[in-house]
């Protein structure tokens, strides 16, 4: 299990997003990470170790962080060992989707073979990151990053809760759950 928070409004996502990763942490967690779209560019920064790891990173290296549109993750592992490459978000080849899943892809061997045949390179041991490639390569035909999360997900076998950005759809936040749990809150504004 992990846990995943999104956010698209009006305020700076950072802190909403870091802020609830912490709420999450006491679930005993082994990485974090956060994704965010600025100025239509996809920023990702993940770490192993705790929430505050991360956090340590992101005020190191970018200073004042903010965006409108993100998502991260506190991920206990499932697929690939315990570290900076396979912590979440995982993204595409383009780096212009980013995902976050909570639970297992049981035929994403199957799915990687096939990306590999058609010129996909991975960097991690992820189910997660094969679905960001299958989403991309979906995305090339549809231009449209919902109907390309809703194919790709028609060819996944497994349980998912996912949430899924991409900086060519900035105005835009995806979920989807099969057998994972997903709550989605809204407020004013």
């Amino acid at each position: 299990m992990c846990g995943i928070v999104g956010y698209i409004g009006p305020k700076n996502c950072v802190p909403i997003i870091l802020e609830g990763l912490k709420r999450l942490e006491y679930r005993g967690y082994d990485s974090a990470g956060i994704a965010i779209v600025k100025d239509n560019t996809l920023f990702i920064e993940k770490r192993a170790g705790k929430v505050v790891d991360l956090v340590d990173r992101i005020s190191s290296a970018n200073g004042n962080l903010s965006a409108q549109l993100g998502m991260g993750h506190t991920r206990w592992a499932t697929h690939g060992e315990p570290n900076d490459v396979n912590a979440h978000p995982h993204w595409d080849s383009k780096k212009e989707i980013a995902i976050i899943h909570n639970g297992i892809i049981e035929n994403y061997l199957a799915i990687k073979t096939k990306l590999l045949r058609e010129g996909h390179t991975f960097e991690s041991a992820t189910d997660t990151e094969v679905l960001a490639h299958l989403i991309e390569e979906i995305y090339k035909t549809t231009n449209d990053i919902t109907k390309a999360v809703r194919l790709a997900l028609v060819e996944v076998e497994g349980t998912y809760g996912l949430v899924v950005i991409s900086s060519r759809e900035p105005d835009k936040i995806i979920v989807a759950r099969k057998g994972s749990p997903l709550i989605i809150g809204v407020g004013d504004g």
